[in-house]
């Protein structure tokens, strides 16, 4: 990964190979630490982060879930997010804060043990890359909402989108697809899915899916664009016929998928409203949308 100079950790900025955490750290066993994915982007207004209170709001309802006190209000964290951006000098690219159970306490009852918060920026490009992608149904399912908070961004949550993930790029697929436990379409394994069937947009509904806000961003935007969207369960044979399929998710934006399986989406190309929302979602985030000038937070303002 591309290093930047500076960490925030614990509410001071550190040199990025100084920001350490002891082997014993509490969340390293036992998996149980809350993170967000940002991105900020480059504008005429100089950087920009998009939806930072949405972002922010979100990681401490996680933390919330997970039994943490977190030492800091919303407020100071939204301010650290902004100095650490500040104080690495890029343009653009992904922000990573993570709360997690520091040093000082084992076994599971994680009651004691510190809260630890850090968090890191550095250029990140396309994480799907620029073109339509391919993704392969996975053999693993999404984890089953009873035996976890299924709509936390937990850490341990992504194992099972390692072992999904990791399964289809092995096949030859950039990217899984997992089904929930009664075998209906749920996500990607680390984005929102969206399709599209005679002009009319379909998602799968919350309750066993990540609450994405690049998701809820792209539903806002396309009933704005007078799009009909609805959250409803879909099978895969739905997604498999449905005349356009995307991804949404802080790092993949908004990717067109050409292939579910080895069945052809649409055309096999990136769809006509699938390419007119990722453009003015681009648009948004760059600055170049009065509009929704609300999503994104200048970090010298």
């Amino acid at each position: 990964m591309d290093e930047t100079e500076n960490i925030w950790h614990n509410g001071k900025l550190v040199n990025w190979h100084d920001a350490k955490v002891h082997v014993l750290t509490h969340s390293l066993h036992y998996g149980l630490a809350v993170f967000e994915g940002i991105r900020f982007y480059d504008t005429e207004e100089g950087s920009a982060i998009f939806r930072l209170k949405e972002h922010i709001d979100r990681l401490l309802r996680s933390a919330e879930i997970s039994f943490m006190k977190v030492p800091y209000s919303q407020k100071e964290i939204i301010e650290a997010v902004k100095e650490t951006v500040r104080a690495n000098n890029i343009n653009e690219g992904y922000i990573r804060p993570i709360i997690f159970y520091g040093y000082g306490k084992m076994g599971l009852n994680p009651d004691g043990a510190p809260v630890d918060i850090a968090i890191a920026v550095w250029p990140w490009g396309s994480y799907l890359g620029q073109d339509a992608v391919k993704i392969k149904t996975s053999s693993y399912i999404r984890i089953h909402p009873k035996t976890t908070h299924a709509d936390a961004k937990i850490t341990g949550h992504y194992v099972n989108s390692i072992f999904a993930s990791v399964e289809a790029k092995r096949a030859g697929y950039d990217e899984a697809l997992l089904l929930d436990y009664q075998g209906n379409v749920s996500e990607g394994a680390g984005e929102n899915i969206f399709m599209i069937k005679n002009h009319k947009i379909y998602t799968p509904p919350l309750g066993n899916i990540l609450p994405g806000i690049t998701r809820m961003s792209i539903i806002e935007l396309a009933r704005d664009e007078t799009y009909q969207v609805e959250e409803r369960i879909l099978n895969l044979s739905d997604m498999k016929n449905a005349d356009e399929v995307f991804l949404t998710g802080t790092a993949a934006e908004v990717t067109p998928v050409k292939q579910i399986d080895d069945k052809s989406i649409g055309t096999g190309k990136t769809g006509i409203i699938t390419s007119e929302l990722r453009e003015k979602f681009l648009d948004i985030v760059h600055g170049r949308n009065n509009k929704y000038e609300k999503w994104i937070s200048y970090v010298n303002m």
